[in-house]
């Protein structure tokens, strides 16, 4: 099955010269005269590289091959990081391609993983998960009248982030993964 250029919509994935896509941008345009133009945002599927691109009405494109499994995170093997189905079936996922979601994982946590073509592309995890803070300097007194003043903080597992002076080593926060960047303190867990 192809697409044309009338499918196109933000969150669609796509082949495109022969590459795998997903349209983070869309604009549409008719002109007085003339064709319609379709504006998109085109993000990478393996590489996340974005640029933008426009098409016009008699564009065709085809379908990737896509699938999306349910899995819980295992355990780590060198550069791999193994995934079980509900059937207990492994997926290995490389370090590569989970960059710093890697820092995120915690035993039989939940995600997607999306397979193009039979090899894992890219992960969802939860959107929020909860780290012990490990390292973080004492937050220094001072003009707090400007805006929110952050620190650097290290959690269970090696990441590093910006967090606020009130958090203090043994603290628990919430993480948001889609940003890497912190949520919120969670009170009265030690």
């Amino acid at each position: 099955m192809a697409y044309t250029s009338s499918d196109l919509r933000k969150g669609l994935k796509i082949i495109f010269e022969g590459q795998p896509y997903t349209i983070t941008e869309y604009q549409f345009t008719k002109p007085g005269k003339g064709q319609s133009i379709y504006t998109c945002r085109l993000k990478h599927l393996i590489t996340n590289n974005t640029f933008v691109k426009n098409f016009r009405e008699n564009d065709t494109f085809e379908k990737p091959d896509l699938e999306t499994k349910s899995m819980h995170f295992s355990y780590v093997d060198g550069d791999n990081y193994i995934f079980l189905d509900e059937n207990y079936e492994q997926a290995a996922v490389s370090a590569e391609v989970l960059g710093a979601r890697k820092f995120f994982l915690v035993d039989d946590i939940g995600c997607e993983i999306l397979y193009l073509d039979g090899q894992p592309i890219d992960i969802e995890l939860p959107n929020f998960i909860e780290r012990k803070v490990v390292k973080s300097d004492p937050g220094a007194k001072g003009n707090t009248a400007a805006g929110k003043v952050m620190k650097p903080a290290t959690v269970e597992g090696g990441y590093e982030l910006q967090v606020p002076i009130f958090v203090e080593e043994g603290d628990w926060i919430r993480i948001d993964t889609r940003s890497g960047e912190y949520a919120d303190r969670i009170i009265g867990r030690k």
